[in-house]
């Protein structure tokens, strides 16, 4: 059985942040120095405070003792074939000379983080990568630990608001980001200037452009343009999620709009709007790092890349705005050393193995300090950041929206929604989507 004193370690670490000991500098071994700290805190504390604290420095005086074992870590398969995993797990072992550590690698993408790593928590990775929105499902199954002490300071001082709210949930930090999780757009220079690329009805005026209406991951950036809401601000869970009224079905009734133009086509399952971009028969698509290279090699030269463009929706001009979250490396509270795993999880994270994360596979680091000036799609992830996304809500309470909501760009593109009911269906939608958020 793995060993569960991580609780304990997390409150000494958080006891240092209180007290201001803490650090802003990455995390090399997970060990904190405030003896003296905790002295103060006892003197003030209760006698259940005192007997917990005094349990802390049990556990945290047993950091700096040499240890022996096996750490599971769980990765993508890329970043193993491409060798940077094991490049930094051997280079922590070396940085940790008095803990000898075997490493054992499994395959898990970050988007089934909470799919396998739930179906047996005490049996996964000591450390594994997620995508953020697994977060709340992770935590409910205690299945992912909470970040402290400088552990946090270094997520909150390396990372952009907008990241470190990304593994924020219920106030608590969870896990390290990596690098951020959203879309954009990539077009064809040689078509659109950069004036061009800034509202979507310049450029259906002079090219053809694809979007996955038929995705809700993509399809509510014209909702949202249009005043439809997630939760207030994204974090008001007793707001629900607010696509009604005729903002909304203006949305709608846009999309079948959009369908019907000439210069314009649903990317089906994001894969034809990059096969178009290939043959020449499209001149721009919204999607992520992932396609890239891709998009490099259909192109060349003339790559371009941007964030979202503005949209013209009954007569206003909305901002498109992406979902954006965010991929990060996260420990099980039941790992068997926790000390170990957290300070593995920190170094995974750390300035240094972002560069080579980039340098190696092109992954774009989510630490402000890694300098990656010139990289075009950086800028244009970094743009979307501040001005076309929304933080996409960390409640499980999205699972209404992509339960109830999720097949209407579908019914648009296989035309069951159309003008004549587009009201209707939507406000059924929203209706159906608010009941189970309520429950």
């Amino acid at each position: 059985m793995k060993k569960k004193v991580l609780a304990l370690l997390l409150t000494t670490s958080m006891v240092a942040t209180l007290v201001g000991c803490g650090s802003n500098d990455t995390p090399a071994t997970g060990d904190t120095n405030d003896t003296e700290a905790d002295a103060d805190v006892e003197e003030d504390a209760d006698a259940d405070v005192e007997e917990d604290t005094d349990a802390d420095a049990d556990v945290e005086a047993a950091a700096d003792e040499p240890w022996s074992g096996t750490v599971t870590v769980w990765s993508p398969q890329e970043d193993q074939d491409a060798g940077w995993l094991s490049a930094q797990c051997d280079a922590f072992n070396e940085a940790h000379p008095d803990w000898d550590i075997t490493f054992e690698y499994g395959v898990c993408p970050e988007g089934d983080a909470k799919t396998n790593v739930t179906a047996d928590v005490e049996s996964a990775a000591d450390v594994y990568m997620y995508a953020n929105d697994n977060i709340p499902g992770l935590v409910a199954a205690n299945a992912l630990a909470e970040l402290g002490g400088t552990y946090l300071d270094y997520v909150t001082s390396t990372n952009s608001e907008s990241m470190a709210a990304s593994v924020t949930y219920n106030d608590a930090v969870y896990g390290f980001p990596f690098t951020s999780n959203t879309w954009f757009m990539y077009y064809d220079k040689s078509v659109f200037s950069e004036d061009d690329v800034k509202s979507l009805e310049t450029m259906l005026e002079k090219g053809k452009v694809a979007f996955p209406v038929s995705n809700s991951w993509y399809y509510q950036a014209f909702y949202v343009a249009n005043g439809c809401t997630f939760f207030g601000d994204g974090t008001d869970e007793s707001a629900g999620i607010d696509f009604s009224g005729d903002k909304a079905a203006a949305v709608t009734n846009y999309l079948i709009e959009l369908l019907n133009n000439p210069n314009f086509m649903d990317d089906t399952d994001c894969a034809a709007g990059l096969a178009g971009m290939q043959n020449g028969t499209v001149n721009a698509i919204f999607s992520g790092t992932w396609i890239t290279d891709d998009v490099k090699e259909a192109l060349g030269d003339n790559m371009g890349v941007a964030a979202l463009p503005t949209v013209t929706i009954d007569g206003n001009e909305g901002q498109m705005k992406a979902f954006l979250g965010s991929k990060a490396i996260g420990v099980n509270p039941n790992a068997e050393n926790p000390q170990v795993a957290m300070a593995l999880a920190a170094y995974l994270a750390s300035e240094e193995a972002q560069k080579a994360h980039y340098d190696m596979r092109g992954v774009l680091p989510a630490n402000i300090n890694v300098d990656v000036a010139g990289d075009a799609v950086a800028e244009a992830v970094a743009d979307t950041m501040v001005v076309s996304s929304i933080v996409q809500p960390l409640t499980s309470k999205m699972d209404a929206y992509w339960q109830d909501y999720c097949n209407i760009g579908k019914l648009i593109v296989n035309g069951e929604i159309t003008s004549a009911n587009a009201a209707e269906q939507t406000e059924a939608a929203n209706t159906a989507m608010n009941s189970d958020v309520a429950e």
